[in-house]
């Protein structure tokens, strides 16, 4: 007798099937820069011009690109102060306080093995 195994539907929780949720959510969140945000923003409120000045290399159209994903997704409160001009200001949410504790461990894992990864490389590149 053959049996079949018959695919699951897909969870949107499950970061390993295309086309969940989570699959969506993990690729919004794991690029440079968003990771850079997250980690510069910290228990701080800062406006767009603070962080475009920390975040050497940024480009204006890729902070405001990320902010506003960060935003969409609740990672990023924007607040907008109506003054003229409009001051406007980012702080995380809780689940992007909750994201950083991993961020955090990220930045400093690289900080960490940085000379293993370097002497890997040049090593490879040989």
């Amino acid at each position: 007798m053959v049996t079949t195994q018959l695919s699951k539907p897909a969870r949107d929780d499950d970061i390993m099937r295309a086309g969940t949720m989570a699959r969506e959510i993990f690729s919004d969140v794991a690029n440079k820069w968003a990771l850079l945000i997250i980690e510069t923003l910290g228990t701080e409120t800062l406006r767009f011009s603070e962080l475009r000045d920390a975040l050497e290399g940024i480009s204006h159209k890729m902070l405001t690109q990320n902010l506003r994903m960060m935003e969409r997704n609740g990672l990023v409160e924007r607040t907008v102060h109506p003054t003229v001009p409009p001051r406007v200001e980012y702080t995380l949410t809780g689940p992007g306080l909750g994201l950083r504790a991993t961020v955090d461990l990220m930045c400093e894992w690289t900080r960490q093995n940085m000379k293993h990864i370097e002497s890997a490389r040049a090593g490879f590149d040989t």
